[in-house]
């Protein structure tokens, strides 16, 4: 059996991805999870979610990612 590809869009460009959710998301895109935030379908996520949001075909996901500095 096959992994299913989706179509998103990730900060504004089309994307494909076999990502079943957003925590899958942030591994294949290798982030670190403690230096992002993410929206997805414009509505905030807070970390314990991002394994129980599935990811569909025409879902929106947009990551931010914060760089400190002094």
């Amino acid at each position: 059996m096959g992994t299913q590809q989706r179509s998103i869009t990730l900060n504004g460009e089309q994307r494909s991805t076999s990502a079943a959710n957003v925590a899958d998301l942030v591994q294949q895109l290798e982030l670190d999870i403690r230096q992002i935030a993410i929206e997805h379908n414009r509505i905030i996520l807070a970390r314990p979610s991002y394994e129980k949001t599935p990811l569909r075909d025409g879902d929106a996901v947009e990551i931010v990612s914060f760089i400190g500095g002094g």
